[in-house]
């Protein structure tokens, strides 16, 4: 076959299709003609000689041989979009995109100060942060669609051969009480002391929840005794929960540094029991590495150490995890 039989154009718009749902959709999120979309597919169908969608249906759904196209078209659309990000290189970091996946407290606290910090250094590089759950960001860096990420939560067991895994620091879970509690008043409350707390939480399939009841377990804490008050979806609204008086409730250190300024509520230790979570960076060791995706590695996350966290020496960055007594990944 001398010609390929499609287009970096019609891969684009397949995906567009496949994402949107419809024809009219895609072409205008495409911003060109719907006439031009359907144009382009029946070139395509023709030149393949398959159908690549079922046209029965209201919603444009794709075939076997769609699907087939779909995934290697993803692939085909992201390295040649690692192509420009590496000619862009050439330019010394005054230009080009660095793309950064976070978990979501991780993504929602920390990292916009982080990326302010590099767009400081580096203003006319160009940062995008997708924030997704740990699962889908660990996806992202695997397909090469974000440059690296820092999690808190465990990456899948399928990828975890795809990627590399450092860890990078850790991220105390701090327990909080409204202020007009009684126990606000003390330092440190006692095993004991957290079965008459009232809590709020994220739902149990969280993993913030499911790692604070592991280490409480180690703790010798049964977390089915706490009386649970109430389940949220968001740190936000737990944050405004115990700020109006309803509860306890364990919350990472990152999340709270201005309410805690502010004496919105009272952080209390637990005797002989630190709730910690470890982050980790990953990046994919098969995918080029653009300069500002190591630039923003080796100057601006060692800068998490003076936010909230003790850092892990990032000479262990380039190193895949392991395991350390002690330590539970989230």
């Amino acid at each position: 076959m001398s010609d390929l039989p499609f287009t970096l154009d019609q891969l684009r718009i397949l995906k567009a299709i496949a994402a949107e749902g419809s024809f009219k959709r895609a072409a205008d999120s495409l911003y060109v003609s719907q006439p031009a979309v359907s144009l382009q597919v029946q070139n395509l169908e023709r030149q393949l000689d398959v159908p690549l969608f079922d046209r029965g249906g209201r919603r444009a759904q794709l075939t076997e041989a769609g699907h087939l196209l779909l995934n290697y078209g993803d692939r085909i659309l992201a390295l040649c979009q690692e192509t420009c990000r590496a000619i862009d290189d050439l330019q010394n970091l005054q230009g080009g995109t660095l793309i950064i996946g976070a978990s979501q407290t991780t993504g929602t606290y920390l990292m916009p100060r982080l990326i302010g910090l590099f767009r400081k250094e580096y203003p006319e590089v160009a940062v995008q942060l997708h924030v997704h759950s740990t699962r889908r960001t660990c996806w992202s860096v695997v397909n090469g669609q974000v440059d690296l990420a820092i999690i808190g939560g465990e990456v899948p067991p399928e990828l975890q051969e795809s990627l590399e895994i450092s860890p990078y620091a850790e991220d105390e879970l701090a327990l909080i009480l409204p202020v007009s509690h009684p126990f606000a008043r003390r330092e440190i409350v006692h095993r004991e002391d957290l079965y008459k707390l009232n809590f709020i939480a994220l739902d149990a399939q969280s993993t913030i929840r499911k790692v604070i009841d592991q280490i409480l377990v180690r703790g010798d804490i049964d977390p089915r005794r706490l009386k649970l008050e109430m389940e949220l979806n968001s740190i936000e609204a737990i944050k405004n929960a115990v700020q109006s008086g309803l509860g306890a409730a364990f919350v990472s250190i990152s999340a709270i540094e201005k309410e805690l300024d502010l004496g919105l509520f009272k952080q209390v230790a637990i005797e002989g029991v630190v709730v910690k979570r470890v982050l980790s960076l990953i990046i994919n060791p098969n995918r080029y590495r653009s300069k500002a995706a190591k630039t923003f590695m080796h100057e601006i996350l060692p800068q998490f150490a003076s936010v909230s966290a003790r850092l892990i020496s990032l000479s262990e960055v380039e190193k895949p995890l392991s395991a350390t007594s002690g330590s539970t990944p989230l």
